[in-house]
């Protein structure tokens, strides 16, 4: 798949490698297995080069040893760095001494700009997926195939771009440090909030960062309502940033008593802590749906047809699918493209009752207590 004049024999001797990602936190977290093969050769030191959105979850990742911050204009972020910083940024790799860097995208991404970075960085060795022939910008140019000729898992996808390096791994979970000493605190958080941490409970996250991943807040009161049906005794935990609680606070009134939110209260640590101790997360697909992957947490994912590589990596639990309004659907033809390949597959849909259906089913399996059968109107 190379078809520059560099070769994976080049790679062998590489101690400084700089990995580019500048997305969300799940974008990172996906990464990381191809990240932890790169770290796998001897006397490796990886640098980061990240986005402050995911900069949080990076003391959660092992493989990190430095990370750089920038927020790049060529990806949506809150707060667009500048022409200047774009070229301080450049010195900066540049007084780095790195080996390598290693550019890590989604299909439907652009890398170029990120390619032209890591080149005026003068970093010798440079690879990644480009659609275009990148000439003499990369060293290392694996053509990108996705979405017209296949479509991979996002972890798939980057592990296969590591192994052009030679760098491959036995154990491609997604993996997440977790700090054992900060449950005590959100136990209280918990019994603050009204909930009995003695008692059983799911974990419920409805927000997102984009709007057309948003499940209906009607269907989540409706969803929580039929679950308490199903499941007398259990409790409905809801978490959420603090941007979220307005939309937590019209689903938990919604529902009634028995719903509970921790939105806001929660530290990024304590978030992932506590979904390590959940029976089972009912999220969107957001970057909790990729936390529970990675912390044996099984996951009922509510899905947007948006990016079907993206779904939780092996993670027990089951992806239901739901529409994207028009009116919301991104103006990227290449994701169109994808989106369209959702219409002809046969996909379960997010419908309230099969959200239920697959929230008993995944606790019967997992071995956790169910309280009460299945309905006729599930059935």
């Amino acid at each position: 798949m190379i078809v520059q004049q560099a070769t994976a024999a080049d790679w062998q001797h590489c101690k400084r490698i700089l990995c580019v990602r500048l997305d969300n936190m799940g974008d990172l977290l996906m990464s990381a297995p191809a990240m932890r093969a790169l770290k796998a050769a001897p006397g490796c030191h990886l640098t980061l080069l990240t986005s402050t959105m995911a900069q949080p979850l990076v003391k959660n990742l092992p493989e990190i040893d430095d990370v750089l911050l920038f927020d790049a204009p060529w990806v949506k972020t809150a707060t667009a760095a500048n022409a200047e910083a774009f070229n301080n940024l450049v010195q900066q790799l540049r007084s780095g001494n790195f080996d390598a860097a290693v550019i890590f995208t989604v299909y439907s991404q652009n890398p170029m700009p990120a390619i032209m970075l890591t080149y005026l960085a003068g970093i010798p060795l440079r690879l990644a997926y480009c659609r275009e022939n990148p000439y003499g910008l990369l060293t290392h140019w694996v053509p990108e195939k996705e979405p017209y000729t296949f479509v991979r898992h996002q972890v798939q996808r980057d592990l296969d771009l590591v192994r052009e390096t030679g760098a491959v791994i036995t154990d491609e979970r997604l993996y997440l440090q977790t700090d054992e000493s900060l449950w005590p605190a959100i136990t209280q958080q918990l019994e603050s909030a009204g909930a009995d941490p003695q008692q059983p409970w799911l974990l419920l996250h409805p927000g997102v960062s984009e709007l057309k991943r948003q499940y209906p807040a009607e269907q989540w009161i409706q969803l929580g309502r039929l679950l308490q049906q199903q499941l007398p005794g259990y409790q409905l935990v809801f978490t959420g940033v603090q941007e979220e609680q307005t939309l937590i606070n019209v689903i938990q009134q919604g529902i009634g008593p028995g719903a509970f939110s921790l939105a806001g209260r929660l530290q990024l640590a304590a978030f992932i802590t506590l979904i390590k101790h959940s029976p089972l997360l009912l999220s969107v697909n957001t970057s909790a749906a990729h936390f529970a992957a990675a912390t044996g947490t099984p996951v009922v994912v509510l899905y947007a047809k948006t990016n079907p590589q993206h779904t939780p990596w092996q993670a027990r639990g089951r992806v239901l699918y739901f529409d994207v309004p028009a009116p919301l659907q991104s103006s990227n033809e290449i994701i169109r493209y994808a989106y369209r390949g959702f219409e002809k597959e046969n996909l379960p849909p997010a419908t309230v009752a099969n959200v239920v259906q697959a929230v008993l089913e995944v606790l019967e399996e997992t071995g956790q207590r169910l309280g009460g059968e299945l309905t006729q109107a599930l059935r």
